[in-house]
Order: structure tokens, then sequence, then C-alpha cells
């Protein structure tokens, strides 16, 4: 007994049968060319090898289109004019640092006549006079073999603080004198210790000569620190004497850096 299929018939849309479809696809395959793999396209070439490929520049257009202008500067002129200040307007270098040359001289020259000390010079206390004359002192003492800016710097420092802590004890609540003042006006009063400086330079050391004369000129220091202090600071006219005392061994230890 055999067994059998019925397979229903294949219908194609163009009414062909499969083979003649087949044989159809073959064909179109066949008939289709290769195609080479994808190449840039090559450009026509350069005539001139020093320009720029694909780029170019047109210099007259860029600046007809271009909406920048140039700046335009203001014809010079003088200083002075449009608000502006000319040199002569402005105030010297040392009087923009405080610095006022004819009120220290005015001030050391009252200093040289120590019979003669205008006390009201002084009321406008400074350190610029009394730094050149402690930097004068060290020169002085340096021409001599000595190196003591450090010392002479240090040692005014607590000079001042040694005085102004005496006569504000002795004035009391009365006593005005402040650390500046002091500052300014036992600088001042170290002008004869540099005139002593520079005349120890022909003396010789240690002799009874120098003793002699740095006594002189450590009264002379004295003398004028004392008015001073008195003239200048309230209620210290009744301490005169200790006053003196406290100048004297200040200027007896600035003595003693000249004379040893």
């Amino acid at each position: 007994m055999s067994n059998g299929f019925n397979v229903p018939p294949v219908i194609f849309p163009s009414g062909g049968n499969s083979s003649t479809a087949a044989a159809a696809t073959a064909t179109t395959q066949h008939s289709r060319l290769p195609t080479a793999p994808f190449q840039p396209p090559r450009s026509s070439p350069n005539p001139n090898p020093n320009s720029i490929p694909f780029m170019s520049f047109d210099i007259g257009s860029a600046a007809a289109s271009s909406s920048f202008s140039a700046p335009q500067f203001a014809a010079p002129g003088p200083i002075g004019i449009g608000g502006g200040l000319g040199f002569d307007d402005e105030p010297p270098l040392l009087e923009e640092l405080g610095i006022n040359t004819r009120q220290i001289w005015t001030k050391t020259i009252s200093i040289l006549n120590p019979l003669k000390v205008n006390p009201g010079l002084h009321e406008d206390a400074d350190l610029s006079g009394p730094f050149l004359f402690l930097m004068a002192f060290g020169l002085f003492q340096l021409l001599a073999g000595k190196l003591h800016f450090g010392i002479i710097l240090g040692w005014v420092t607590m000079a001042a603080l040694f005085l102004y802590v005496v006569f504000n004890m002795l004035a009391g609540r009365n006593g005005n004198l402040d650390l500046y003042r002091c500052v300014s006006l036992i600088g001042y009063c170290m002008l004869p210790m540099v005139v002593l400086s520079a005349v120890a330079l022909f003396l010789p050391q240690g002799g009874v000569s120098i003793i002699a004369v740095a006594g002189v000129f450590v009264i002379w220091s004295t003398r004028v620190c004392t008015r001073l202090l008195v003239e200048l600071a309230s209620c210290g006219d009744e301490h005169r004497g200790l006053i003196a005392y406290a100048c004297f061994l200040i200027y007896t230890l600035f003595s003693l850096l000249v004379v040893f």
C-alpha cells in the first residue's frame, strides 16, 4: 500500500513557472557590472604651489566688508591742558614723603646754639632729622673702625622709652609728653654727639683730651634736651633737675661709644 502526498501547485504572479523565474534572476545578477571601491574626487592640479589649497583671500573685499575702524588718537598737546597735571604742578618728592628740609635745617641751627634754643621750632615732631643724625653718627664711628649702627638704633629706642617713663612718672596725670615727641627730641639733641664723633677721629682713643672734649659735648646735649623737654611738656619745670640727670645718663652712654 503506497502513501501519496498531494502537493498544491505553485502559482507565480507573473504567470511563469519557477524555473523561468530562477533563470531570470541569474541573468540579472550576471548583467550587473562590479563597481570600484570609493575614491575621493581628484582636484585639478594647483597652478601656484605657494598658495594654500581650498582657500583664497581677497584683501580688497575683506577690507571693504569689514566694519572695524582704526583707533583715532588725539594730537599731542601740553600735559597741563585738558585736566591733566603738568610736572610744574606736582609737589616735590620729599614733600610727598613728609620730609621738610627747611624745617630740619632750622631745627639743626637752633640746636647748634645751646644758649638760644627756640622750643617753638620743635613743636612739630618728626623723625627725618633724627634719622639723619643717627646715620651720620654711625658713619663717623664706622670711619673709626667701629660698626655700631644696630647699637645706636637700639640705644636710642631704649633711651626714648626710659625718658618717656621717667617724665610721665614725675608729671603724673598732667604729663603730656608722648613717645613720638620724645624720640624726636632725643634724636635732634644727638647733633653734638655727631660733632664729637667727627672730632674724635683726630684725637687719640682713651686719652685725657678726648675724655674732656666728650664731657663738653655731653653737657651741651644735656642742656639742649632738658630745655626742650621742660618748655614743650607741661609740669616739666618742677622736675628740671631729675630730667637733666636722665638726659645726662643717656648722652654719657653714647659718648662712651666714641671714647672707647
